[in-house]
Parts: structure tokens; sequence; C-alpha cells
């Protein structure tokens, strides 16, 4: 057997001599941004794979002779070959969308296990272009900057009327909230038997508990429900640890366990020296980190959920489901899901008319109609605003310490031109959880964008670095930061690592970037992309960007770069 077979396509399998080929295209390229372990695990994989021993592949063997675990090594136990494939995947997919774009064979890991599949790309020119991914807009009204108390009393009206026609798909409304995560914090071991070590312990979970209590969309759970107690289904997960003190230093263990499965899905270890004056400090950092890494966004849970499979779900699961559905999307700002998200959502918020985070991100979907001119029903961009404006102020409504629902509506009057007032928000709002690096990097976006480019660009640094998983807007924020400060190939660099070559800023800054460094052709490619994609922003720029940039001299610059890239911007 000197051929692998392909999973992807119905065409003969691939020589082996190319997908080695193709292997070492891979490892060699500097934008194949893994660590040494997983450079390792790939070229493992793919060897055995390619030598016929595909059904060797399992995570036992992956830890063994790749990552040096002994042979009493228990993957329910012990997560690090799930997570470092995890990792893996992430690093090919950016690979692909970056230089590997035109590469002849796609190598992949697929979920569910380690044994790659190998595709023949599809042959492509570069100079074709895709086709439009939205209509023309004919004509851009001016800004609508006031907001009439009445017209917002009548647009949620609306909003109603438009949700309540899609009540036939979930049954009649429930004011109950849908479903949540619900995570069981477990009393830590005390494995020294020492009364320090358990007043240690108790300090943990209940640092941890308040921590994860910040994310209003995880419904954190301090004891097991009893089991006649049929009003409350039981927790999914279970964060568990141990505790061990020594004269000078401390070492916790800590895990998230799928109760379904019995798997650990997550392990770390925190240690330290034991200095009693600064303990509580450390206590507050060790909670940060564990809510960081398994509540937020793209988080430990988030993935555990977005990679679940519900047969049959239950009409509250559909509803939750919208909201990772819409953070997929984010992920790419694809257009072409948009409309699904979009419905989504609206049923959702039809079904459960108090699910505030579903609410705040449908305003987040009536903001990007908005911002890049997408108009499903014929609606003009203002009314979308409008509705993105109502759909927050009612999100906040009904929780105002949802992030989701503030950011939503940060966004909204930033684009309305208040932006003095979407600052302030998003100020005030960073204060009730400073564990959600989503919102961080959003409230930096806007703080950069508004002409505060340090201050704005520092937070989006250390929300990236924060964020176990990966947003599309990190790089392309970053990629902007770095041109505003005139390093215009760390500005490249940037953007090449940005995952959302659908996103039409993504676009618009490779155009800028490029056209002030001189690169001619990379220029010229973003211009054509702007021209046959999106002709009414082209003919809107000056508009376009005076949307996004809040000073003058920022807009002037960004436009001269765009001249320099080929495009026709009028005085």
């Amino acid at each position: 057997m000197n051929k692998p077979e392909t999973s992807f396509t119905g065409e003969p399998a691939l020589p082996v001599e190319s997908c080695r080929a193709q292997l070492a295209l891979i490892l060699g390229s500097a934008d194949f941004d893994a660590t040494g372990r997983e450079h390792r695990f790939l070229s493992y994989v793919v060897e055995e794979a390619l030598s016929g021993r595909g059904d060797r592949i399992k995570a036992y063997t992956v830890a063994v002779e790749v990552f040096g675990r002994g042979q009493s090594f228990d993957p329910q136990t012990d997560p690090i070959v799930r997570i470092e494939a995890g990792h893996l995947r992430r690093a090919l997919e950016r690979y692909y969308l970056t230089s590997g774009q035109g590469d002849p064979v796609l190598i992949t890991i697929p979920k569910g296990g380690y044994v790659p599949s190998f595709a023949r790309r599809a042959e492509t020119q570069l100079a074709l272009l895709p086709a439009p991914l939205v209509k023309p807009v004919i004509e851009r009204p001016p800004l609508w900057r006031t907001r009439p108390r009445l017209l917002t009393a009548v647009l949620m009206l609306l909003l109603a009327i438009v949700a309540s026609v899609s009540a036939w798909w979930w049954g009649p409304a429930r004011h109950g909230g849908p479903e949540k995560p619900r995570v069981l914090v477990q009393a830590f071991d005390n494995l020294g038997g020492t009364q320090a070590a358990g007043v240690v312990a108790s300090g943990l979970k209940e640092e941890i508990v308040e921590q994860l209590s910040k994310f209003r969309d995880l419904q954190v759970m301090e004891s097991a429900p009893k089991p006649d107690d049929a009003s409350l289904a039981p927790p999914r997960f279970e964060i568990a640890g141990s505790v061990t003190l020594s004269d000078e230093a401390f070492q916790l263990r800590v895990r998230l366990i799928n109760r379904g499965t019995g798997s650990v899905i997550w392990a770390n270890s925190y240690d330290g020296p034991l200095k009693v004056s600064a303990f509580r400090d450390t206590q507050k950092e060790i909670a940060r980190s564990v809510a960081q890494n398994l509540a937020q966004v793209y988080g430990v849970i988030f993935q555990a959920d977005e990679d679940l499979d519900v047969s049959n779900a239950p009409d509250d699961w559909v509803a939750y489901n919208c909201t990772l559905s819409f953070y997929a999307y984010r992920l790419g700002v694809d257009p072409e899901r948009r409309p699904a998200v979009r419905t989504c959502l609206e049923k959702a918020v039809d079904r459960f008319p108090s699910y505030a985070t579903a609410w705040g991100l449908l305003s987040l979907i009536y903001v990007d109609d908005y911002r890049f001119g997408f108009s499903p029903d014929g609606t003009p961009p203002a009314s979308a605003l409008e509705r993105a404006f109502a759909a927050a102020q009612h999100a906040v409504a009904l929780d105002p310490l949802n992030l989701p629902a503030r950011q939503a509506k940060m966004l909204a009057l930033y684009f309305d031109g208040q932006i003095d007032a979407a600052l302030e928000l998003g100020e005030q709002s960073l204060k009730l959880n400073s564990n959600d690096t989503e919102f961080l990097s959003e409230y930096g976006e806007r703080l950069a964008v508004s002409g505060k480019w340090k201050e704005g660009c520092a937070r989006i640094a250390v929300s990236r670095q924060l964020n176990p998983g990966a947003s599309a807007n990190y790089e392309a924020d970053l990629a902007l930061c770095s041109y505003f400060d005139g390093d215009y190939a760390q500005a490249a660099t940037w953007l090449k690592r940005t995952p959302s070559p659908m996103n039409p800023i993504y676009h618009l800054i490779g155009a800028a970037i490029n056209g002030e460094a001189g690169n001619v052709a990379e220029a010229h490619r973003e211009s054509e992309w702007l021209r046959q994609n999106l002709p009414a922003l082209v003919k809107n720029l000056r508009e376009q960007v005076s949307m996004r940039l809040a000073r003058p001299q920022d807009v002037e610059t960004f436009l001269g770069s765009l001249r320099k890239a080929g495009l026709v911007i009028p005085d």
C-alpha cells in the first residue's frame, strides 16, 4: 500500500510523493505558526498514514511516540493529544489561508480523530476574482444621527413582529432562559491534610466561582443538585483539582471534566512561592486564568459545545447553539453565513424573549448589516443601525450586566457617531468582567480607531495573548495598529495571519498597507477584489473610511494609502 486514500474528493488516490512534498512545504513555511511539538505531531501522523498504518494513529500512540508519554498514558485523564490536535488544526487552517492558498494538496486532520486526510485542490487561476459577495448599493444615504424615542419604540415593535412570524419553527414563546452550560466547581482535594492547605483550597474554590460567575452565559454551581430535584438539570461540566503545600511553596492542579463521558477536556498546574502577604492576589490571578481558559468566547467550554453533536436537540439547546453559530461566523465574518445566523438569532429571541445574549448578538448582526452594506430585505443601511440600537437597548434592559448586550450598544453608539458615549460605555463595561477578552478586544478597537491608538492597540494585543481560541478581528486590528505606527512590514505580517479573507475590511486594510509599502502587485490585487466585490464601497470610500476612523487626519492618511493602491478617491 503506497498511496493514501482521500476522504475529500472522488478523485484517484494521491501519489505518496505529492503528499510528502506538501508536508515539506507546510513544515518549511513561516506561515505554519505551530510549535515544535505540533511539527512532530503532523510529521508523525502523515508518515504513518502514508505508510499504510493509519489504523494505528490513536491518542495513545501519538502521546507515546510523539510526546514522550510513558506506557501508562491514559487519554481519558490526560487531554494533551486532544488539545494539541486542536492547535494543529488551527495552524493548518491559517497556513492554507495565507501562503498555502495555491498549494496543490490539502492536508487536514478531521475532528473526531487524528488520521490525516489528503485531497487535491481544484486548480484556480489567480487572475480570476470571486463573484461579488453582496449586492451593490446604488446610493448610500448619509448617517442618521437622530433617534426619536417614538421611532425606537416603533422599531422595537417591528422587531417583535419579524420575530413572531417565525414562531411556527419553535412553537409558543417561553419566558424562561434557554440552555446554558452548567459547571459544578468541586472542593479541591487537600493532599497534605493540613489546616493551612484546607484554607487555601477553600479560598481557591471561592475565587474560581466568583470569576466564572462574571460570565452571564454560564451557570456556576457550588454543589450538585439533589437526585430528586427535577427543577435543575445536572451540570455537564465539573471543575476539580488538588492543593499541595510545603513550607515555602504551593502547587495547584485543576482540570475540567465532561461529566457525560468522564473525560478530562482541560488541565493545568499552577505553582509558586507561598508568601502569605501576597497569596490572596495569587489566588485571584489563578482564578482569572482558569476563567479565561474555560469560560470566555472561543475558550474550552465553547469549543466543547461547538463540537457536540446533539441529535433531535430540544429548542433550548437550539437557541443556545445560535450563539455558538454567531461566534463561529465572527471568526471569518463570512457574508454567506450571515443570513442563516441572523435568522437563527431572530427565532431564538422569539422563542426566548428574555434571552439577553441572543438580543445582543442579533444587534451585532444588524451592526454588520450596516457597516458592510449588507441588506437582505432591502432596508436602507440607516435602518439597520436603528435596528441594532433598538435590539441592544432591549438586551441591556433585560440584563444590565450582560457584556454581549453592552458590546452591541457600544458599537451602535460608535457607528452612529456618538464616540464619547461609546467609549464611556466600554470603559464601564470592562469593569464588570475584565476576563472577557472578546469584549476587551472590541473595546480596544473602538479606542484605537477613535484616535487613541496606543491605548487601544495595547488592549487588543493583551486580548489576543489571553484568549485561548482565535478571532479574526485580533490580527486585522493589529495590522491596522502597525500601519498607523508606520511599520508596514509588521502590518503585512499581521494581515497574513488573519483567517478572514471573506471580510471586506481585510481587503481594504490590505490595499492600504500594500499601497503604502509599495507592493504594487499585492495592492492591485486587493483593489481589484474591492472593485469586483464591493463596488458601492469603492464608490463611497471617503464615507466608508470616515464611518470607521474618527479623526480626520487618520481618514486622510488611510485614503492617501488607498490612492497609492490604485483606487480613485475624490478630494
